[in-house]
């Protein structure tokens, strides 16, 4: 019987060993870094914007809702995974921000690919803007649909583009891009998409809690709130200090994404901790809406203090202030030192910045006193490395 050559093993993952060295020459290695329950650290990189997400109302909403409903919503949200504490929920956050109808899911990504996929098909036009979200960018990858990528913030690209297109068309955007904190031209888009007969699809995650009446959202800013041609997308996970996502519009829209949404319709549905937590953080901001403003005050008065100190950072229209670093590890290192000292900040570095140029992102968060305040400005300035000031 002839000799059986047994076949060197091979390392079918060797490519990785590659990747790894070109991330870590460019500086752009990420790390996971658990934190403990309770953190030394000020916090200004987390998106807890109305610090709700340890408001003793917000825990007891989850804990009440654990004990009652269980651990899991135990299916997907067509089968046993809704709960009347989810209805509950949709009813009253349509209500708040202005719109017929809401659908929650397990999260804002979820909603995004939810919305964008539903919404489209093959021969449909999406205009998507080059600032957007990655959760908008993959939903536009699966959607099948025709993809036109525009300049930022540009509504008269976005016209123009739907203006050429023959057939259905849907402009997606960010209302405020989490990258640098930059409140996207939502009344112009708007015009835009009535003249060209285009659906408006709008991202509000980084609005909710934060813009318009008592933090109704960036929609309900623009007027835009309950429009027929509006649907908008959220995030249970930063102004509400909970988790999960919902899409908001017209009840016709809704029910077209509970019948062929495959992120709502194949998924187990939102843990009933998350949602009691969210519900309970919703009207607690119907009760304190000063919260929205408070917010915005200390994202003005960060960005004030810091670029009058010589750092470069983005106007913040909404909570989020974006300082911009020399380079990627510069970025690390002044992160790494903040982190040092006591601040945790955000560090913002290619791919996921779209223009190449690295940022601190910090938190303006409502519960930041003055004395805290000042300690993050002053962490900052102190830790910045050469060439992040113009002094």
């Amino acid at each position: 019987m002839p000799h059986q050559h047994t076949p060197a093993p091979v390392d079918v993952f060797s490519w990785i060993d590659e990747a790894e060295r070109a991330r870590e020459q460019a500086g752009l290695v990420r790390t996971l870094r658990p934190r403990p329950a309770h953190s030394p650290l000020l916090d200004l990189a987390s998106n807890d914007y109305l610090g709700l997400s340890r408001h003793p109302e917000t825990v007891r909403g989850a804990r009440e809702a654990a004990e009652r409903w269980g651990a899991g919503a135990t299916g997907s949200r067509l089968v046993t995974g809704t709960t009347e504490l989810h209805a509950e929920l949709e009813r009253e956050l349509a209500a708040f921000c202005g719109f017929e109808a809401a659908l929650v899911l397990s999260s804002g990504y979820a909603a995004n690919l939810a919305a964008v996929t539903a919404l489209s098909d093959r021969g449909t036009l999406v205009v998507s803007d080059a600032g957007n979200h990655a959760s908008i960018v993959d939903g536009c990858r699966l959607s099948r649909a025709d993809i036109a990528v525009v300049p930022h913030s540009d509504p008269d690209a976005a016209r123009k583009t739907l203006a050429a297109h023959q057939g259905r068309a849907l402009l997606v955007t960010d209302s405020v891009f989490s990258v640098d904190g930059d409140a996207a031209p939502l009344a112009a888009h708007a015009e835009a998409c009535r003249a060209e007969g285009a659906a408006l699809l709008v991202d509000d995650a980084h609005g909710l809690g934060v813009l318009g009446e008592g933090g109704r959202g960036a929609l309900h800013a623009a007027g835009l709130a309950g429009a027929p041609g509006v649907v908008a997308t959220l995030t249970l996970s930063k102004s509400l200090g909970s988790q999960g996502g919902a899409v908001l519009g017209p009840a016709k829209v809704i029910r077209h994404l509970v019948n062929t949404a495959r992120t709502f319709i194949f998924d187990t549905g939102l843990a009933p901790a998350a949602t009691g937590a969210a519900l309970a953080a919703l009207r607690l901001l119907e009760r304190e809406p000063e919260r929205a403003d408070r917010a915005r005050a200390v994202a003005a008065e960060l960005y004030g203090r810091l670029t009058a100190s010589g750092l470069t950072a983005a106007r913040p229209d909404a909570a989020v202030v974006s300082v911009r670093a020399p380079s990627a590890s510069a970025a690390l290192r002044w992160a790494a030192d903040c982190r040092e000292a006591g601040l945790s900040v955000g560090c913002f570095r290619p791919p996921s910045v779209p223009d190449g140029i690295s940022r601190l992102r910090l938190t303006a968060r409502a519960d930041l006193t003055g004395a805290e305040i000042s300690r993050a400005v002053e962490t900052i300035l102190g830790t910045a490395p050469a060439g992040a000031t113009d002094r």
